[in-house]
């Protein structure tokens, strides 16, 4: 079964409520209507009022989205099984031949232990013409059986070979002996007579080839000594040629600096390791260290970019972290046309209305699709923030219809709902200023200057004089940060439909006085009437001022 896309709804970093209710709606919409698995994502925490309103509605915070770079999980990501450490040399080659793999990670209780690859098992047997490689493995006898395709006849299985050489007693009886040793294991065929002098000189292990059967005095003999014996079907040649490959993984698998990538690693990380390191393939792990599968250099070349839907926003600089390498379906917004950029054409929705709910709204209804409470009520939230309650110059009569019909489904009242909204969004009880500084801020660049604009919007004066008193000290320590020259907030009064700038940088003041003249000087900023409107006025407002400076 093919597993279905899943596209991300987000909104702008410092997400505000339409950013966090409009992914959320077109989220849903897109459920209702498209192909694929649709989910919300917020780029940001969320303020006080958006929190507000989603407890309002019983509806639970998207999941965090900061970075859309490409990641493990974006890639093809092999399900190899692990092997126990204990697996043979010949078994882990047949594995990894049948899973075409060069890398095999070795497990432990889901664990990566060692690792290991088909040129290590080379290397290894190329090397094993000492005698006493085979007893330095310590293999079990059990799966020296099992690679010469015999069977263990007289002595313990599970027991190892841990002592002594491997020979070949094909010589008369008397120079057969001269060159055994206790603990030796040798390979036989039909001569009684050597298998007895074997075990007479201590012989641990006897192999018979040939399909030969040990008689009863060499059986009991064997039995008396602790001795093994293993019947096969090959001759001494065969079984000379294959008996190193029954030596156990863990005689010879690396163990030191394993590199295993995690499946929300990036990629950048990823390149480097590989740039670095001789492996081919690294394993990959979940965040409680249990194996998954393995990567490589070629699942870099094929790797599936996420796929995102951005509302309310189309700048780079207010989108998640590294836009460039996702792919961008669709833009919803209401905003002027920013510096984002796609590789293709895609969806672009951009009207001058109020809100990105609002279009959203008449989304819903040019497709006839029934708006449910929930949802009705979360767009109406969008609208009454971004709108400031009707009151700022973006608001449209699209945006007072929308919200009217949006009450209606949702059973609220909008004075009273935006009461309880602004207020819950301007309560600083547990805030520190830098939460509400950054609860609503985006940067912006224009001729060559990049500023940062933070609002705040509150029904009472003297809780936005509190507000004030806190955020001036931190204007400064915020003033040249992620290359920002100025930095503003606004305070904005939504009774009196007017605002006060407080600010920081050098020329800061001078683009406020060049870019409104009827701004009216306060203790520590200017008071503007009217001003309401971060993305209608001031913003425009302050690109004709830059200039000017």
């Amino acid at each position: 079964m093919l597993k279905e896309r899943k596209i991300l709804v987000v909104g702008h970093k410092n997400p505000d409520t339409d950013s966090i209710c409009s992914a959320i709606a077109y989220a849903e919409f897109k459920n209702r209507t498209g192909s694929g698995v649709y989910e919300p994502r917020r780029a940001g925490e969320i303020n006080a009022e958006t929190k507000y309103v989603l407890d309002r509605f019983g509806v639970p915070v998207p999941e965090y989205l900061g970075d859309v770079g490409a990641q493990v999980c974006d890639m093809e990501i092999r399900r190899t099984p692990g092997i126990a450490k204990e697996t043979t040399v010949q078994k882990a080659w047949d594995v990894m031949d049948q899973a075409e793999a060069v890398t095999q990670p070795v497990t432990e209780d889901g664990k990566v232990i060692g690792l290991i690859t088909k040129g290590d098992i080379a290397q290894t047997l190329m090397y094993s013409n000492d005698k006493h490689f085979l007893s330095g493995a310590k293999p079990h006898y059990r799966d020296i059986a099992e690679t010469i395709g015999g069977r263990v006849v007289i002595g313990d299985p599970e027991a190892r070979f841990t002592e002594g050489k491997v020979l070949v007693g094909a010589a008369a009886t008397e120079r057969m002996q001269e060159a055994i040793e206790p603990h030796d294991l040798v390979i036989l065929v039909d001569r009684p007579g050597n298998q007895l002098a074997a075990l007479d000189k201590g012989a641990d292990c006897l192999i018979l080839c040939l399909g030969v059967r040990a008689d009863a005095d060499v059986v009991a003999k064997a039995y008396a000594q602790g001795a093994v014996i293993i019947e096969t079907d090959l001759d001494t040649y065969s079984v000379s040629v294959a008996i190193n490959k029954s030596v156990p993984l863990e005689s010879f698998m690396l163990t030191d600096n394993i590199m295993t990538f995690k499946t929300d690693d990036f990629t950048d990380k990823v390149r480097a390791v590989m740039a670095e390191t001789r492996h081919r393939a690294f394993p990959v792990v979940d965040d409680e260290d249990n194996y998954i599968g393995t990567v490589s250099r070629r699942n870099l070349l094929g790797i599936h970019k996420k796929e995102l839907i951005l509302v309310d926003h189309n700048e780079q600089s207010q989108a998640v972290d590294n836009i460039d390498q996702a792919e961008v379906l669709e833009i919803i917004d209401h905003h002027r046309i920013g510096t984002l950029q796609t590789l293709q054409p895609i969806y672009f929705v951009n009207q001058p209305v109020g809100c990105t709910a609002t279009i959203l709204y008449q989304m819903f209804v040019d497709r006839s699709i029934e708006i449910r409470p929930v949802t009705a009520g979360l767009m109406c939230a969008a609208i009454i923030s971004d709108t400031l309650m009707f009151r700022s110059p973006t608001c449209t009569t699209r945006d007072k219809m929308a919200a009217g019909a949006l009450a209606l489904i949702a059973d609220i009242n909008i004075e009273d709902f935006a009461t309880e909204m602004f207020e819950a969004g301007s309560d600083l009880a547990d805030r520190s200023a830098e939460d509400v500084f950054y609860q609503d801020y985006k940067k912006f660049t224009f001729g060559g200057k990049s500023f940062g604009v933070g609002q705040i919007s509150s029904m009472s004066a003297d809780e936005l004089a509190v507000i004030k008193d806190r955020m001036l000290p931190l204007l400064e320590n915020e003033c040249g940060k992620n290359g920002v020259s100025m930095v503003f907030f606004l305070l904005t009064n939504i009774r009196q439909s007017s605002s006060e700038i407080i600010f920081a940088g050098d020329n800061a003041e001078d683009l406020i006085t060049m870019s409104f003249k009827e701004a009216v000087p306060t203790d520590g900023g200017y008071r503007i009437d009217g001003l309401l409107s971060r993305k209608k006025q001031l913003i425009p407002a302050f690109m004709r001022g830059i200039s000017m400076i």
